[in-house]
Formats: structure tokens, sequence, C-alpha cells
């Protein structure tokens, strides 16, 4: 006689625990779900904030590009005394300072382009050095020729950086 209440009692009991593990596991099933639909919505809403923040440094990170292009930095900045070494570090200083002006931006653009950035920023300095180092070059007319020259042979480091962004913008818009 107690077998039969065992396989009564179980009977009952059996069913009910499974019935209740189903009902568990889609309770969590579905709290699993609704967590993530909202942290999409939530990521959904930073990203219309965060998107045009990161599109400007984008924006500003091409306009520093451009700004330290040879051959826009040779019209821009002018020498005062035509000594090759004072414009050849007045150049430097200029990029230098036009670099440190935007270094902010790098929180929101990928390490990749900033890293592009900053060896093209690294490419034009060395650039503008290694013309210097020429002696045949005597004063800073001699070295904004020259620079200019030399870029008309090759393409500035900027324009590589500036093929960077453009692709990595379009990959994100």
């Amino acid at each position: 006689m107690d077998i039969e209440k065992i396989i009564d009692l179980l009977s009952y009991t059996i069913p009910s625990i499974i019935t209740g593990l189903v009902a568990y596991y889609f309770f969590v099933n579905h709290t699993k779900n609704e967590e993530r639909k909202m942290q999409l919505n939530i990521l959904k809403e930073n990203s219309k904030h965060t998107f045009p923040i990161k599109l400007q440094a984008y924006e500003r990170m091409t306009l520093f590009l451009e700004r330290i292009n040879p051959s826009n930095l040779l019209l821009r900045v002018t020498s005062v005394n035509n000594d090759k070494f004072a414009y050849t570090q007045s150049l430097i200083n200029t990029i230098e300072q036009e670099f440190e002006h935007n270094i902010a931006q790098q929180i929101y653009i990928s390490e990749k382009c900033w890293n592009v950035i900053i060896a093209s920023k690294n490419s034009t300095i060395h650039i503008i050095k290694k013309t210097s180092e020429d002696e045949l070059i005597t004063n800073a007319q001699e070295l904004r020729e020259a620079i200019l020259k030399r870029m008309l042979n090759s393409s500035p480091p900027s324009t590589t950086a500036l093929a960077f962004i453009k692709d990595e913008v379009r990959n994100f818009i």
C-alpha cells in the first residue's frame, strides 16, 4: 500500500515539477529577450547622440590632414627671415600645434584611423626635415620650392590618411 501512495504522489508531483521547469525556462528566456530589447533601444538612442559627434571628429581630422598637406602648409606658413632652419622649425611647430589642437578627437575615431593619422603627421614632418637637410638648399624659399617639387613627384602622406578616413566614414554611415 505504501508503494501505491508513493506512485500516486509521484504521478501528481512529476507533471507539476516538469510544468514548473518549463514555465521557469520560458520566463528566463522572455526576461533575457526583454533585456536585449532594452539594451538595443539604449544603444539606438545613444547612437543618435554620438553619431554627429563621431562624424564631426572625422571632419576635424580631415581638416587637420588638409592643413598639414605640404602644399597647403607652405602657403599658410611663411618665412620671416628666410632662414631655412627657422622655417623648418616653424613648419614642424605648426603641424604639432594643429595636432595638439585636435588630439581629443581620438576618443571618437577608431584606433586604426588614429594611427594612420599619426603616421601621416610623422611622415610629413620627416619629409620636411629630410628636405631641409639637403646642403644645396640654403634658404627658406629654396626649402619651400624643394618640398613642393618633392610633393609633385609623390603624393603627400595626408592623401593616404584622407582616403582611409573616407573609407571608414563610408563604412559607418
